[in-house]
């Protein structure tokens, strides 16, 4: 009992981190039908970003562990929200009204030069940081299994649950989601009723690319290593849970994260560990076979 309800906490903590990247790939289905094969190095260029900043804190001698958090969080989402929309602007905006294939086509290649420069400019070593939060709350013990919560899985959860309130409540209350809402359902309609189609498109991206900036902080802190591969694996992952949740539902987003977490930390847990991420691609070929649409997501109906 004591391993399952460990697991459990560890379960919760990765799904929120894959939570946080799905929102981003369904943001961007959303408004224009496509997926973002770039936003997994959007993450890792986010955890780049991370620790330089939190290197700069140190060198600054900046050592309160809140407010070394925020400013690394602002930092972070500042700069890889410029790396959303250059990638919007780069890789999508040019090949708008071309065939479906060649934005994906684009946006692969986005991917692999994201992850060369990092590389090349940052080295292909792991680069560690220091623990910020240490410690953490012991629940119980039973049978000599310690059951324990760490502080940063407390902040990455509280993290998850407020940004995700908070982008429902952008999405469905304000206008900048009135208008996403309008472009997603049909953007020359919208066009013609005032809405700025390519600034709603570009702020879509800049938000998904905020909210990858979060996770990767989050798992930098969380893990305390980071290297230039870590985008690849964790976007499809992130992008197998948007597809478990439905492709365009915020909720089923945040949903398809967490099981996608739980299951891989069961898995590893009392199976395999060296096969979770193969369960992982299991679910997402099971799901676009027997459903595709998803848990929570809905049939695209034809236009005619």
């Amino acid at each position: 009992m004591g391993q399952f309800i460990q697991q459990l906490i560890n379960g919760l903590t990765l799904g929120a981190v894959y939570g946080l990247i799905a929102l981003g790939y369904t943001m961007v289905y959303g408004i224009i039908g496509m997926i973002n094969f770039a936003h997994g190095d959007i993450y890792m260029v986010s955890a780049i970003i991370s620790v330089t900043a939190l290197t700069l804190m140190s060198a600054l001698g900046i050592s309160a562990v809140p407010l070394v958090l925020a400013l690394v969080l602002i930092i972070a989402i500042a700069f890889t929200s410029v790396y959303g929309w250059a990638v919007e602007r780069t890789a999508y905006r040019p090949l708008r009204n071309a065939s479906r294939l060649a934005p994906l086509i684009s946006a692969i290649g986005m991917s692999i030069f994201l992850q060369n420069m990092v590389q090349v400019t940052q080295g292909a070593r792991v680069k560690p940081v220091p623990t910020l939060m240490p410690g953490g709350i012991e629940l119980f013990t039973h049978a000599g299994f310690s059951v324990h919560l760490a502080y940063t899985q407390i902040m990455i959860c509280v993290v998850t649950v407020v940004l995700m309130v908070a982008f429902t409540g952008l999405i469905t209350r304000t206008s900048f989601g009135r208008q996403q809402r309008a472009c997603e359902q049909d953007r020359t309609m919208a066009s013609l009723l005032g809405i700025d189609v390519d600034k709603t498109i570009s702020y879509t991206f800049m938000l998904g690319a905020a909210l990858a900036a979060v996770a990767g902080v989050m798992v930098t802190v969380y893990y305390g290593v980071v290297d230039f591969s870590i985008g690849f694996v964790a976007g499809i992952k992130a992008f197998t849970a948007a597809v478990l949740g439905g492709v365009g539902s915020l909720p089923g987003a945040m949903l398809g994260g967490v099981l996608i977490g739980l299951i891989e930390s069961y898995w590893s847990a009392y199976l395999s560990p060296e096969y979770k991420d193969v369960a992982t691609f299991v679910i997402l070929i099971l799901v676009l076979m027997f459903r595709p649409s998803g848990l929570l997501g809905r049939p695209e109906v034809e236009k005619v």
